[in-house]
Formats: structure tokens, C-alpha cells, sequence
């Protein structure tokens, strides 16, 4: 709470001395100047949420400038509306298009988006161009309506002044949108989209608010310099505007205070050299080369990274005074009772049949281990229990209810959670924004609450950081709640990501592999974890290779085969089964027939002679 109280000052100091300057001076280039860093600020602040956090790369936001300011002027010059009603239609009407290029752009990744968002610009721009009649292309839209004030038109001081309030407004709404539980969203996004959804974040809808996002605050800055100009034409809409955006983003880089720094520095570089077009755009070539490779980061990047190691990174106090387990499920059933249930479950990948006509049930209370040699299906199974993978025929029911068809992200708040083989963090986030992202679902607070920092998302921010720590410290692991994920050591990771599968709050709990690269006495721990898991009152269904792990915590074990169940039951039975020594050891009756009359070594059985199968 006293860091936003300082933020706050800091921004009040920070508008009231930039407010000084048109004060100080009356120089039109100046002021012109300072103008048009605010309006860049405008578009790029937007766009960084896309691009920087959400992770998606647009060269088409010249398009969305494009429909905020022609918006602005054909409403006011052509139909008469009031410039202020108009201005706050073209964030509206940019928002709109936002979606539009969002639902079809967000079925491709990487180059393939940025190319989608390219022919969006390009488009627009020959739309403008070529509709004479309505845009009237190169000849222009003249007499737009300035905005005013008392019935006067602003002056050059007074449009500074104004660009200077909405810049300080926006970055105010961003900060506290994305210091929330939306910044740890688009974030996830950008990191692994599996994960993310894994954890309850929906991708596709994350996406499409980043679009929306990004493309009202253009909309914004198109409006201000058409209505500013009272004047626009098809020259302004070029993708070099769309490039130049996209540059004050990755130079300025991915911080709230990253597009501030990139509209300062390249609107005065593009002021200086605006004389000489063809250094203009060799410079704006070797700028981006230079930030790409010195500073990956972005200018903010470097910057934090100077104050970071001068000033010592303070560490999250332990608490003693956290209500113990008040994080765990509240609504499980009875122990015993069939909490998931698969009906010939079959998947194939052309010949290749992983899960083959798989009947199981998973009792609550229980810690269900699924083993089998390599190959035999089991990552396949959990991927297609938890939605990731889809199955090519059979039913799924969990509580009662089908989850065949659903998203993953749906299945993770219906009570699934889970851990993947290969670690999935998020690892440029700390610990505890980790574990907050499994609490996604379960902050209640939404858009409006973050953006306009109410109340009710400062509450939910702090319930959440409290059952956070609650979880961290069941785990042993609040001494790391403010590291990097990825600093972390690998044994001390893994904890970190069942942590995360723990604040999903989940009825049924998928481990795959969790015992996967860690050292004896890890893995010894690891069975206390699993046995403390249980006794909140959480089914787990396990995978794992150590079959000495799950001899020691399973109630039950079922074992696959090329995909199909050869056998289940008590660990001690399924031990003994002829057919699981086979499918691990190799030997079938065939064999014994054909072995030779001297006695065949004595091998010890299952799990007991070895603790890694």
C-alpha cells in the first residue's frame, strides 16, 4: 500500500513539472513536440500490453489509428457531432475493429499473426486511399471539430495540458490493470499457453482483450492528431506508422514504464530527423538491431536492471499468522465415491493407438498411481483427462458431469489441476505470481475493478497473497515466494509448480512424473508432500517411474500397456501380476516353455529390487 501512495506522488510530481513547460515557453515546435510524445505514448502504451505482455506482434496498428481518427472526423465534419462525443466514439469504434482483427488473427502464432495484422493495415490503408466518396483520400477530410473548453478551441498549451492528462491517466489504469491478476494473465500467455490454461486462464479471451486493449488507446491517438490538425488524409496511414509503434514498444520495453521512455526518445529523434527521410529510417533500422541485441529488455529493462543490483531485492517476511489449510477444497465428497470415471476412452495418432478403449474410475480420497513402461500411453491419458488432448471416441464424466469437448481451462475450474512431465512455469515471474495464477478463477474482481484500481481488486489482491503464502508455506517454500521462478533449483521447481496445481483448489489432482530428476532425498520428501496432499481431502491420480514412490503412498495403481489396462488393484497385487512383470520385465509364457532346464536367476519382484523402472 505505501509503494502506490509513493507511485502516486511520484506521478503528481512527474505531470506537474512536465504540466511547467508550456508555462515556461510558448515555442510552437516545443510544444508540437510535446504533443506528439503524448499522443505516441497513447498509441504504444496500448500496444505494450499486447505485445510486450500478452506476447502477440502486430504491424498492422497504422489500421487502428486509421479508425480512431477518421471516426473523429466524419462524425464531427460530416454529421456534426460534438468533438468530445465523437473522440470518445473513436476508441469505441477502434475497440470494435480490435476485435475484429483479433478473432480471425488469433488462429495463427508468431509470423503468421504479425502478417495477418499486416494485411489489416494494408487494407485499411487502400480503403482510406481509394473511397473517395466517403474518405476522400488524398485530398482529405478538412473542417473536423477540435475539441474545446468553455466553447473555445484548445491552444497549443492547452492540447498539451490535455494529452498530458490522458497519458497520465492511461498509465495509472495500465499499472494497476496489469499488477494484477490481468497482468499475470497476458503474462502466462506470452510464457506457455498450456500452462496458462492448465491453471484456469483462458488464452483465446486473454488475447482478444490485449487486441481490444491496444487498439483503443490507438484509436485514442488518431483522434488527437486528427482533431488537433482538424484535418486527416490517407498520408498519415502508412505502415510506417505501424513500425514506428511497434519500435517505441521493443525499445522502450515491456514495463508500464517502457512506452514512456521509447515515445521520448523516438519522437525526439524522429523530430531531429525529420529533415532527412532517408537517415530517418536507416536510424529507426540500426535503433531496433541495437535494442534487440544490447538490450533484449528494452531500454526499461536495462534501466531496472542498474537499480536492481544496487538496491537489495527485499525479501517476503514469513508468516506465522496464517490460518492453517484454509485454502483447501471445501466441497469434496465423501471418501470412496466415484469422482471421475473414463468409458472406452481411444485415441489414435494415425496407427499409433496410445490410449485404447480405457475404462477407469477414480475414487475420491485415494492416490490412484498409473504406471506403466515407456510408451505405454500415460502423459496421453492425463492430457486428455485435462482437456489438452482431445479423444477420438468415448466419455470422460468428472462429477457427475461430461468434460469431453470442453476447453481445458473450464475442466481446470471444475476442480482438475495439474502438473505437467517437462516443467511448465512461468519462470521470468516470481514464486508467488505463480501460485497466484493457479488462484485465477477464484479472484472475483474483474476488468473495470483492476483497471480503475476499486477497492474490491486491492481486497482480492490481498486475500489472494495470503492464500498464496498459506500454500507456499504447506510446502516449505515461502523462504522463495519473491525469486524467480527460473532462478530456482530444479527439485525446489517442481515443488513450485504443485503449488501452483494446489491454488487451483483442485477435487482431483494430476501429477505426471513428479518425482522426474530429483535426488533421493527429494524424492523422500516428495512422499510426505503427496501423503499431506491426501489428507486435505484431494484425490490424486499419479504417474510416476520410482515404483518404490508408489508402492509407499498409492491405495491404487493401474497399469497400461500400448495403451490399453492390463491390470489394477492393490499396489501389493499388481505386483505380483504375471502380466505387469511381462509388459516391465519382458517375459511371457512363451518364453518359459522355451527356457532352458537349468533354474533361471531368482529375481526380486516388482518395485523391491529396484527403485526406478
Amino acid at each position: 500500500m505505501m509503494s502506490q501512495y509513493k507511485h502516486l506522488l511520484g506521478v503528481i510530481v512527474f505531470g506537474a513539472l512536465v504540466g511547467l513547460i508550456p508555462v515556461l515557453t510558448d515555442n510552437g515546435f516545443y510544444l508540437k513536440v510535446l504533443f506528439l510524445i503524448g499522443v505516441n505514448y497513447l498509441a504504444a502504451s496500448g500496444l505494450n500490453v499486447l505485445v510486450g505482455y500478452a506476447g502477440q506482434k502486430s504491424l498492422g496498428h497504422a489500421g487502428l489509428f486509421a479508425v480512431g481518427a477518421y471516426t473523429t472526423a466524419l462524425l464531427t465534419a460530416k454529421l456534426g457531432w460534438n468533438p468530445w462525443l465523437a473522440f470518445a466514439a473513436a476508441g469505441v469504434m477502434a475497440g470494435v475493429f480490435g476485435v475484429v482483427i483479433a478473432l480471425p488473427a488469433l488462429r495463427v502464432k508468431g509470423p503468421a499473426l504479425a502478417m495477418v495484422t499486416i494485411g489489416f493495415g494494408v487494407v485499411v490503408e487502400k480503403v482510406v486511399s481509394e473511397w473517395q466518396d466517403v474518405f476522400a483520400g488524398q485530398q482529405g477530410i478538412y473542417g473536423v471539430l477540435p475539441l474545446t473548453f468553455n466553447g473555445e478551441m484548445l491552444d497549443a498549451r492547452q492540447w498539451v495540458w490535455l494529452v498530458l492528462l490522458l497519458g497520465l491517466a492511461t498509465h495509472l489504469m495500465l499499472r494497476s490493470l496489469l499488477r494484477g491478476k490481468f497482468g499475470r494473465a497476458f503474462m502466462a500467455v506470452n510464457t506457455a499457453e498450456v500452462a496458462a490454461e492448465s491453471v484456469g486462464v483462458s488464452v483465446y479471451r486473454y488475447k482478444v482483450l490485449a487486441f481490444v486493449i491496444s487498439a483503443v488507446t490507438c484509436g485514442f491517438a488518431g483522434a488527437l492528431i486528427t482533431q488537433q490538425n482538424q484535418y486527416i488524409n490517407s498520408d498519415f496511414i502508412t505502415f510506417n506508422l505501424s513500425v514506428f509503434f511497434l519500435l517505441i514498444v521493443l525499445f522502450g520495453g515491456r514495463s508500464v514504464y517502457g512506452p514512456l521512455l521509447g515515445a521520448v526518445v523516438l519522437t525526439l529523434l524522429d523530430a531531429f530527423l525529420a529533415r532527412w527521410p532517408g537517415v530517418q529510417h536507416f536510424t529507426y533500422g540500426a535503433l531496433l538491431l541495437f535494442a534487440l541485441y544490447a538490450m533484449p529488455n528494452g531500454l526499461s529493462g536495462a534501466l531496472s536492471g542498474i537499480f536492481r543490483r544496487r538496491g537489495a531485492q527485499k525479501a517476503m517476511p514469513e508468516r506465522s499468522d496464517l490460518p492453517p489449510m484454509a485454502w483447501a477444497p471445501r466441497d469434496g465428497q465423501p471418501g470412496g465415491q466415484v469422482l471421475l470415471r473414463t468409458q472406452g476412452l481411444y485415441k489414435a495418432y494415425g496407427g499409433v493407438v496410445p490410449t485404447n478403449n480405457l475404462d477407469i474410475e477414480i475414487q475420491t480420497g485415494h492416490v490412484h498411481s498409473l504406471i506403466g513402461p515407456n510408451g505405454a500411453g500415460k502423459t496421453t491419458l492425463l492430457n486428455i483427462l485435462s482437456g489438452i488432448v482431445p479423444p477420438s471416441k468415448g466419455s470422460i464424466e468428472f462429477r457427475g458431469t461430461s468434460i469431453v469437448g470442453r476447453p481445458v481451462h473450464q475442466i481446470c475450474n471444475m476442480g482438475l489441476g495439474r502438473t505437467f512431465q517437462n516443467l511448465k512455469l512461468f519462470a521470468d515471474m516470481s514464486v508467488i505470481d505463480n501460485v497466484k495464477l493457479g488462484l485465477h478463477q477464484h479472484i472475483r474482481a474483474g476488468f473495470w475493478a483492476y483497471l480503475l484500481g476499486l477497492p474490491t481488486a486491492a481486497r482480492d489482491e490481498v486475500k489472494a497473497t495470503t492464500e498464496s503464502l498459506q500454500i507456499l508455506q504447506f510446502l516449505g517454500l515461502q523462504a522463495h515466494a519473491q525469486a524467480l521462478a527460473g532462478s530456482l533449483p530444479y527439485g525446489v521447481q517442481r515443488r513450485v509448480e504443485l503449488a501452483r496445481a494446489l491454488a487451483t483448489r483442485p477435487q482431483l489432482l494430476l501429477l505426471d512424473e513428479p518425482a522426474a530428476g530429483l535426488n533421493p532425498q527429494e524424492t523422500a520428501e516428495l512422499v510426505d508432500v503427496i501423503r499431506s496432499i491426501r489428507n486435505l481431502g484431494i484425490t490424486i491420480l499419479l504417474i510416476e517411474h520410482h515404483m518404490d514412490l508408489v508402492m509407499a503412498i498409492s491405495d491404487h495403481v493401474i497399469v497400461l500397456d500400448y495403451g490399453e489396462k492390463i491390470a489394477e488393484g492393490l499396489p501389493t497385487a499388481v505386483q505380483s501380476n504375471p502380466r505387469v512383470i511381462a509388459a516391465y520385465l519382458g517375459t511371457d509364457e512363451e518364453e518359459e516353455d522355451l527356457s532352458p532346464p537349468h533354474p533361471a536367476p531368482v529375481r526380486a519382484p516388482l518395485g523391491l529390487g529396484e527403485s526406478h523402472v
